[in-house]
């Protein structure tokens, strides 16, 4: 006679493999979002970080972060050894009075993002332009950062 064994189900597993890869791409998103709750074990909290480009010429460095929704009075920008640093804050137009939110994927609070330079600007002549939610600084490098031609002597 054989003994019945209970059938067990291990419910960690997800039920297929594509399951599985879509938890594994949710659970590499949330470390991201928060990498010190992801660390401590809590719930992650939203965090805003705008998107950044990085764009380095032959005279200039460009930084162009999305503010989308931001006012330009709510923005803030520094330079201190060769980091530049936006921050400010996204706030929230509306309260709703009635009802209740079913899903909500906007954040809303303070923010700050830095970008690490990879050449030596002149800091006297940094400009910044913010249009259509878009803000663009535009950092001059400093001459003895820029390349240049060197002559090579005849004998």
């Amino acid at each position: 006679m054989y003994a019945l064994l209970p059938n067990r189900r291990v419910a960690s597993y997800p039920a297929s493999p594509l399951a599985s890869l879509l938890n594994l791409s949710r659970d590499f998103d949330r470390l991201f979002e928060a990498p010190q709750a992801a660390c401590a074990g809590a719930e992650p909290k939203a965090v805003f970080a705008p998107r950044a480009e990085l764009h380095e010429g032959k005279d200039v460095v460009s930084v162009s972060l999305e503010l989308p929704g931001i006012d330009r009075k709510d923005v803030s920008i520094t330079l201190h050894d060769g980091v530049l640093t936006v921050s400010g804050e996204r706030r929230q137009e509306t309260e709703v009075k009635e009802g209740e939110y079913l899903r909500t994927e906007r954040h809303y609070g303070r923010f700050e993002r830095s970008v690490e330079l990879p050449s030596p600007v002149d800091a006297e002549k940094v400009a910044a332009a913010f249009k259509d939610g878009l803000l663009t600084v535009t950092l001059p490098k400093r001459a003895d950062a820029r390349p240049q031609q060197i002559n090579i002597a005849s004998n």
